[in-house]
C-alpha cells in the first residue's frame, strides 16, 4: 500500500499518514459562511484537499474514506444580507430571507466548486441542523467547567486548556499581548470566547438553557465533527487564516468537551492566495468571485473552470500562490495539448507510480505535474490527471473546437489564393489571411486546398466583414 506523508501543522513536521481505522478514514475541511459568492482565495483549500480525498479514495478504496465539509448558515454576514433586503422591500419574514439567501448561495457555491471538478464531499452538514448538538456541548462544558454563562451568553475558558495554543504555538499569555480579542465585561479573561449569544426578536434564534440565541461559530465545526467523525479522526483542514483562532479554539472546546478522544490528528493548512503578486482586496481592485472567473469580467474572456484548477495545482498548498493571467493562458495551453492526445482515448487502469509518489509525498501537485508531462501514453496521461481531476471527459466542454461553416470563406480565401499565383500579388491573400486568424481561425493551406478551422478563440462577429 502507498505510504501517504503529511506536513501535520500541529507537530510542524512532515510525518507518515498512519489512519486510526484504515477502514473509515476521515476527513474535515472547514467549509464556506453562506452569505456570498465564493472568492478566488475560498476554492484553494476546496481544490487542494479535493485532490487528498481523491488519493485517500485512491490508496483507501472510495468505500473507506468519510469527507465532511460544513456550510455556515447561521452568520452576522448572512443576518445583515437579509435585513437589507428586508429593507429593501422584500417580501417575507426575516427568516424567511436568511433561509433564502443562504439556499441560493449554496446553490452558487456547489455550481462554482463543481466547475473546478471538486467532488462533492460525503456529508456536506449544515450548522443550523445542528444546533442541539451544539447546545448539548456547551452543557457539557459547562458542567466539567470549561465554561460559564453571562448575561445570555456563554464563554469558553481558555485557560482551563493547559494545551491551548499548541496548534500556533503561541502561549495565552503572547495572544493576549499580540491579538485583538473582544473586550466584554461579562468576560473572566480576555481570551475567553464565546460558545452562545442572545439573539433579539429580529434575529435567528434558538431556546436554550441561556435563553434564546445562537451559536458561536467556533461550537458549529466541533459539534458537527463529532456527530459525523466521532471524537477521533484523522485529518482536520482549512486555510493557513483559520489556524487562530477558530482551529486553535475548536480543539480546546472539542477535547474539553470529549477528553475520551484526541479530536483531529493531522492538521493541514493551506496557504494564502496573491493575485498578480498583491494581496486580493477590494481596494486594490484585484478582487474577484470564482464566477468571475468562470464567466469573465471587466472585459475578459471567461477562463474554464478545469484551467484555473491546473494554476492552482502547479503551487504547493503550504506556500502562497499567485494567480496570474500568464499562468492561465500556459494552463489553458498545456490542457489543449493534452487533450488533443488524449481525445477519444480510455483511462489506463491505473495511474503512473511517479504521479502516485508525488501525491502521496505532502501532496506534492506540482510534482505531479511535472510526471504528467513526462508520459508518452495517452492511455496513461488520462489515468494519472484524473488523480489531479483533470482531462475528466465531464470537465472537457470547454476544450471542444466551436463548430461553424467555414466552406464559403475557404473557397472564397482559394479563389484569392489562385489568383495571386497569377497576378503574384499576394496582398489580398495576406489581408484575409490576417482576419481569419483575428477571428480565431486556424488556417491551412496544402497542395489539396486551403481548410478553416475554428479555433479556441473563435469570434465569428468578427468574420461579417469578410
Amino acid at each position: 500500500m502507498t505510504q501517504i506523508r503529511l506536513r501535520n501543522s500541529l507537530t510542524r513536521k512532515v510525518e507518515d499518514f498512519q489512519p486510526i481505522d484504515p477502514e473509515n478514514v476521515r476527513m474535515y475541511l472547514c467549509g464556506p459562511t453562506v452569505y456570498d459568492r465564493a472568492h478566488l482565495g475560498n476554492a484553494r483549500p476546496v481544490v487542494v484537499f479535493d485532490v487528498l480525498y481523491r488519493l485517500l479514495r485512491h490508496v483507501y478504496g472510495p468505500d473507506h474514506v468519510t469527507y465532511v465539509r460544513n456550510f455556515t448558515d447561521v452568520d452576522d454576514k448572512i443576518n445583515a444580507t437579509a435585513l437589507a433586503r428586508k429593507e429593501a422591500g422584500a417580501e417575507g419574514s426575516l427568516e424567511d430571507l436568511i433561509r433564502a439567501r443562504t439556499e441560493e448561495t449554496i446553490g452558487w457555491y456547489h455550481a462554482d466548486m463543481d466547475a473546478l471538478g471538486a467532488l462533492r464531499p460525503d456529508h456536506e452538514p449544515r450548522a443550523t441542523d445542528y444546533i442541539g448538538a451544539m447546545i448539548a456541548m456547551i452543557e457539557q462544558l459547562i458542567a466539567d467547567g470549561h465554561a460559564y454563562a453571562a448575561e445570555g451568553h456563554v464563554l469558553f475558558r481558555v485557560r482551563s486548556y493547559k494545551e491551548y495554543g499548541a496548534l500556533s504555538g503561541r502561549t495565552v499569555d503572547d495572544m493576549i499581548a499580540g491579538a485583538r480579542v473582544e473586550v466584554a465585561p461579562f468576560k473572566e479573561d480576555p481570551m475567553d470566547f464565546v460558545l452562545w449569544k442572545p439573539s433579539d426578536d429580529e434575529l435567528p434564534g434558538w431556546e436554550s438553557p441561556w435563553g434564546r440565541g445562537r451559536p458561536g461559530w467556533h461550537i458549529e465545526c466541533s459539534a458537527m465533527s463529532y456527530e459525523l467523525l466521532g471524537a477521533s479522526f484523522d485529518i482536520h483542514g482549512g486555510g493557513i487564516d483559520l489556524q487562530f483562532p477558530h482551529h486553535e479554539n475548536e480543539i480546546a472546546q472539542s477535547c474539553c468537551a470529549h477528553p475520551e478522544g484526541s479530536f483531529a490528528r493531522y492538521w493541514l493548512h493551506n496557504e494564502m492566495l496573491q493575485v498578480e503578486g498583491k494581496k486580493m482586496s477590494k481596494s486594490l481592485g484585484n478582487f474577484f468571485t470564482v464566477r468571475d472567473l468562470l464567466d469573465g469580467h471587466d472585459g475578459e474572456k471567461g477562463i474554464p473552470g478545469e484551467v484555473i484548477r491546473f494554476v492552482f495545482l502547479q503551487t504547493h498548498y503550504t506556500k502562497p500562490m499567485d494567480w496570474t493571467a500568464e499562468k492561465a493562458r500556459q494552463a489553458e495551453a498545456t490542457l489543449r495539448k493534452w487533450r488533443a492526445l488524449t481525445a477519444g482515448i480510455e483511462p489506463a487502469p491505473s495511474a503512473a507510480p511517479e504521479v502516485i509518489a508525488a501525491l502521496a509525498d505532502d501532496l506534492n501537485t506540482a510534482g505531479a505535474i511535472a510526471a504528467l508531462h513526462q508520459i508518452a501514453d495517452p492511455a496513461v496521461l488520462k489515468s494519472s490527471a484524473a488523480m489531479l481531476g483533470l482531462l475528466e471527459d465531464a470537465m472537457g466542454d470547454w476544450a471542444a473546437a466551436p463548430e461553424a461553416d467555414l466552406s464559403g470563406l475557404a473557397d472564397k480565401f482559394a479563389a484569392l489564393r489562385e489568383n495571386a499565383m497569377q497576378t503574384k500579388d499576394f496582398a489580398p491573400v495576406d489581408a484575409m489571411k490576417q482576419a481569419l486568424v483575428a477571428a480565431g481561425v486556424e488556417v491551412r493551406m496544402s497542395k489539396a486546398g486551403v481548410e478553416l478551422l475554428p479555433g479556441p478563440d473563435f469570434d465569428p462577429t468578427k468574420l461579417e466583414g469578410l
